[in-house]
């Protein structure tokens, strides 16, 4: 973490002892360490001056200085995990960047965004547990798959969903997406443009390839390259979408012949394939990363660390995280 942080009290945290919220929130903090942050007033809670028995009340404001650990890590996350958890509490295990306008989570695969048929809890619903001290709940600015994982920027006030909006329809957004796919593409990299339609199935809503001009059809561009292949049976692919369409990415990686690993709506193999042993069978796709104009000036930039079942995949077939840097 390296700009200074004003992190809201949640409700499930009142009358906690401040290093107990620490330790909750930044559990790479040393006591030690803390207790000199605490005494030359770095750390402070509503702009007064506090100490490590001190109780917090909700609302409060604590000031956390530039530090060398990271908050709480949400890379074992998982909507199972968060089932019986509070929401104030999920959202606070979810969190993975916040300042004054906005909040980036880390959305677990299983975990709508927004209602539906089937749906019990999505993020929409739970945001409102965390409700400002003037009655204003934090906006969506954007969605994500409920069975994709990863970075899910929402605005603070309405204002700055207005902003991020506008960020989104302008396309001064870049999304970075990781998958795993069946195959390895003809091209290392390249450029899908293709058109898209919605079409009702017996198991719901489902997007296919269109003729140009086709009613109802979006244009849809993506674009990818391969980072590591797994033989010539799977392969990594970094995904970034021009547009934003419904299911865009997992229909044209299926398009270009290689369809995402456990997509249940676009994954058709041949009968002489086979699901690699020890992978789960859960959709492989992951937002990784977002860089969009900030509501005020600069930018936010945030990485999301790979969900549980993606992260299994990788060391099972041995595929190193920071060969994604490499070539850039």
């Amino acid at each position: 973490m390296t700009s200074v942080q004003q992190v809201e009290v949640q409700k499930d945290e009142a009358d906690m002892r401040l290093d107990r919220w620490f330790k909750v929130h930044f559990p790479g903090l040393g006591f030690g360490h803390l207790q000199k942050l605490l005494r030359s007033g770095q750390v402070r809670v509503d702009g007064g001056r506090a100490k490590a028995e001190t109780r917090i009340k909700a609302g409060q404001m604590v000031r956390v200085p530039p530090l060398a650990v990271d908050r709480k890590a949400s890379d074992n996350l998982t909507a199972h995990s968060l089932r019986d958890t509070g929401d104030a509490e999920a959202l606070s295990q979810m969190l993975l960047y916040e300042d004054p306008k906005v909040f980036v989570f880390n959305k677990p695969a299983g975990l709508a965004v927004q209602g539906g048929s089937g749906v019990h809890r999505h993020v929409d619903d739970m945001l409102e547990a965390w409700r400002s001290k003037k009655g204003e709940k934090p906006r969506l600015v954007h969605r994500l798959d409920r069975d994709t994982s990863g970075v899910l920027v929402v605005a603070r006030t309405r204002q700055a969903a207005m902003r991020l909006a506008e960020s989104f329809r302008a396309r001064e957004t870049k999304k970075t997406y990781w998958a795993l796919v069946k195959g390895v593409p003809k091209q290392r990299e390249g450029r899908i443009s293709t058109w898209l339609v919605k079409e009702q199935t017996p198991d719901g809503d489902r997007m296919r390839v269109a003729k140009h001009g086709e009613p109802d059809s979006d244009h849809a561009v993506s674009n990818y390259r391969v980072i590591e292949q797994a033989g010539i049976t799977l392969s990594w692919l970094e995904m970034e979408p021009y547009t934003g369409r419904t299911h865009q990415l997992r229909v044209h990686a299926a398009h270009i012949g290689c369809p995402i690993i456990g997509d249940p709506k676009y994954f058709e193999a041949d009968q002489n394939w086979d699901f690699p042993g020890g992978l789960q069978n859960r959709l492989h796709l992951h937002a990784r990363r977002i860089v969009i104009p900030h509501p005020d000036k600069g930018k936010i930039d945030v990485t999301a660390p790979l969900p549980p079942h993606m992260r299994q995949s990788w060391n099972l077939l041995g595929l190193d995280e920071t060969a994604a840097e490499e070539g850039r």
